[in-house]
């Protein structure tokens, strides 16, 4: 799904496994079988030559390796001092390197990190390993704890321009060797990866349905749309793949997937106020966000209520029926009026709940049986 998502152009460029259960190794092979060039399989391991082990023989070309750079963690978490931290990481990057993998290094809570103090000399550090190699070495920005703010102005080491570019200027590093990983606890997940893009780092990390630690991490399908507003063109990618996966998850996982989250969620593109209905009867791009049916293959609907009104529930039996041209129903034809009576019967009795699609199939079954015959 990732590989027809992401389109003959490879916009989603690689994938990440762990490789530390069996089960993890079995789904890696798998993919790797393959055989496809996009998404790039590569894995993800502590800086640890116990870790380094597991992925030798695989088959990959790079991996992942943890960095973390705050004083909390390599003072309080792992007990060392900067010295010793940044020779301990040096020591695995370069053992990847003689086995012939790429490093990618995950520079972990760089939003609370001393950035000249840390940050900047061990990618100098990097980079001067890579020259004298002649390796590609990537970093990925982790705004672990979500701390990271978008705005131009901000400080060192929250700002995430101000990352991009330090990278970039006092350690040497080009577009295509940064990466931006976020999280959304402070609900800046995109907005931070959007600004990542912009000041140029050359790809940003994503997790299916934003599904991650914590609030989770910058949602996949969410990164995909604004590519496509940034750059005015989808660039060969499917995004009608994102329903299927969003179906996927809930069906196979049973993940409890929000009904407002945008772009996959069951409420996304509902309308239920009755005049949003009206609008929606007589010109779609009125109250949908896009050509929801042509880019993610979810025509709009509307929730039937007590404030629907006939607009909604014809608007209702025309989407869930997917009628089109001279076979759409007419908010003003009598059985709509008879199904609205039924409706209104039922709120005024004290009912609070909206009125189910099984309960208005069987009012269409019975006031409009020949769209049950069709």
């Amino acid at each position: 799904m990732l590989h027809r998502l992401g389109g003959k152009n490879g916009i989603i460029r690689q994938t990440e496994f762990f490789v530390y259960s069996k089960s993890d190794r079995d789904a890696l092979e798998q993919c790797m079988a393959l055989g496809y060039e996009f998404p790039e399989i590569t894995t993800w391991i502590r800086a640890s030559k116990k870790d380094f082990e597991l992925v030798k023989n695989i088959g990959i070309k790079e991996t992942g390796v943890l960095v973390s750079c705050s004083d909390y963690h390599i003072f309080n978490k792992m007990g060392l001092d900067r010295k010793k931290a940044l020779d301990k990481y040096l020591g695995v990057v370069k053992e990847c390197i003689e086995a012939g993998l790429k490093p990618r290094c995950h520079f972990e809570d760089i939003t609370r990190a001393d950035f000249y103090g840390f940050v900047v000399p061990f990618a100098i550090e990097l980079r001067k390993l890579s020259e004298e190699s002649g390796v590609p070495v990537k970093i990925r920005a982790c705004d672990t704890m979500g701390y990271g703010i978008p705005y131009p102005g901000a400080a060192l080491p929250r700002s995430v321009s101000g990352i991009i570019y330090g990278l970039q200027h006092y350690a040497g590093f080009s577009s295509d060797m940064l990466e931006w990983h976020g999280h959304n606890d402070f609900y800046k997940g995109v907005a931070n990866a959007s600004a990542a893009w912009l000041y140029g780092a050359g790809a940003v990390n994503c997790s299916l349905l934003g599904i991650g630690e914590r609030t989770g991490n910058v949602p996949l399908e969410a990164m995909v749309f604004e590519y496509a507003s940034l750059k005015g063109t989808l660039n060969g990618m499917d995004t009608s793949v994102i329903t299927e996966i969003a179906d996927y998850i809930v069906n196979e996982t049973h993940y409890d997937l929000p009904s407002m989250t945008p772009f996959v969620g069951r409420n996304f593109n509902i309308t239920r106020a009755g005049i949003h209905a009206d609008g929606l009867m007589k010109d779609e791009e009125i109250y949908n966000i896009f050509d929801t049916t042509a880019l993610l293959n979810r025509p709009p609907l509307v929730s039937v209520s007590a404030s629907s009104g006939l607009a909604g529930i014809a608007c209702w039996i025309n989407n869930y029926y997917r009628l089109s041209g001279e076979k759409r129903i007419d908010k003003k034809d009598p059985a709509v009026a008879k199904m609205k009576e039924w409706i209104d019967r039922e709120y005024e009795g004290g009912r609070v709940t909206v009125i189910s699609d099984d309960e208005l199939v069987s009012l269409v079954n019975q006031y409009l049986p020949e769209l049950k015959e069709r």
